[in-house]
């Protein structure tokens, strides 16, 4: 039975706790690593869109490791046409979160099947940090290209987004895309994204509730590891934004990301790409997620809605030459064949009271009520 509007308010709000929670101890990677298996326990697996159904398929890494995948399609599927394919890139300080914590996400873009949304439970900075977030997202964008027939993908409709550190990741991807010159990308919505390792005039003394400099500084830490930051890592150190997609973004005023999503964006546009950007006053991180039911959030949801429909309906970009259709000549192509009933690597259930002291007040039956 599909969730009510109520319903999807509850989840909402108790996924909100759980993350702010989380928020709370990005201090210590190990209690990083309970908050990832607690969010693995609740959510792994369950898609709690009231407008879209998801499936799960496994993609083979060339160290021979599994990376899960999500598809997300509309409850009433067809493929009677091609669609806009759209990788989405979910959230986290690049630490935290997993894939199925964007359905709301996957209900805004899917909901009238026009599209298909591959969500990647890319590998977090608590385990292995950079390149290997980027390194499973352009597998993935791969693995898109190779299987756009059997996904029912326009090949030359190609979408990459993703909020917080998942625009962080997008801006990478676009950019990493870009310099490769082996996949086209035609439009890009980084919401509200993690860009500059470095200290911003907004970003340095920052107290904000939910991401502040302290939050930040310790999640950078985490994804760097002991390299220093290059421009697919941190994508507010490019210096070349030519050639990019077209790209939607919005943030709030007392985000910490605010100047450097300014600077992001005003790069593409003296850059000659076409934006899309609004600042959001008086607002603070993911207030379109933790903020739901607001007044505010329904709007910049259905403006989100609105430039993704714009985007499908103006923008395009050709694959190169050497794709054709049902196949791709792709070094690595080998690796990328989807592996259906295997187990997840990365999923482990844990006993919930382990870390109740964690997440405090979230009731988990009634949570777990859509079973």
């Amino acid at each position: 039975m599909a969730m009510s509007e109520k319903d999807t308010r509850y989840v909402m709000n108790s996924l909100s706790k759980i993350y702010v929670k989380a928020l709370d101890n990005v201090d210590s990677i190990d209690k990083v690593k309970k908050m990832n298996k607690l969010t693995d326990s609740l959510l792994v697996g369950r898609w709690l869109g009231r407008k879209s159904k998801m499936r799960q398929e496994y993609i083979q890494r060339l160290d021979g490791t599994s990376l899960r995948i999500c598809i997300a399609t509309a409850k009433q599927d067809t493929n009677n046409h091609k669609k806009t394919g759209v990788l989405w890139l979910h959230g986290g300080g690049y630490c935290i979160g997993t894939c199925e914590q964007d359905f709301m996400y996957g209900d805004m873009f899917v909901e009238d099947d026009s599209a298909v949304m591959i969500l990647p439970d890319y590998r977090k900075s608590d385990e292995t940090p950079y390149p290997a977030a980027l390194d499973d997202a352009y597998l993935t964008l791969v693995w898109m290209i190779v299987n756009a027939e059997r996904l029912g993908i326009n090949p030359s409709q190609i979408f990459v987004g993703g909020e917080s550190a998942g625009g962080g990741l997008c801006a990478a991807l676009t950019s990493f895309a870009r310099d490769e010159g082996e996949i086209n990308i035609a439009f890009q919505m980084p919401l509200y994204p993690m860009l500059d390792d470095r200290h911003t005039k907004t970003s340095s003394n920052n107290n904000a509730m939910i991401w502040d400099t302290k939050r930040n500084d310790i999640a950078w830490k985490y994804y760097k590891g002991d390299r220093e930051a290059d421009k697919y890592c941190a994508p507010a150190r490019e210096t070349n934004y030519s050639n990019l997609p077209p790209t939607y973004s919005f943030v709030g005023t007392l985000d910490p990301f605010l100047d450097e999503v300014k600077t992001y964006m005003r790069n593409l546009y003296e850059a000659g790409v076409e934006v899309m950007y609004r600042e959001y006053e008086g607002k603070e991180h993911a207030f379109d997620l933790l903020e739901y039911n607001n007044s505010c959030a329904k709007h910049v949801r259905a403006l989100t809605k609105k430039a993704f429909k714009y985007a499908q309906e103006n923008y395009f970009k050709q694959q190169p030459n050497d794709y054709v259709e049902g196949g791709f000549d792709y070094e690595h192509s080998a690796y990328v064949v989807s592996e259906f009933d295997k187990a997840a690597d990365r999923t482990s259930r844990i006993e919930i009271d382990e870390i109740n002291d964690m997440v405090d007040q979230i009731d988990l039956d009634r949570f777990f009520h859509n079973e």
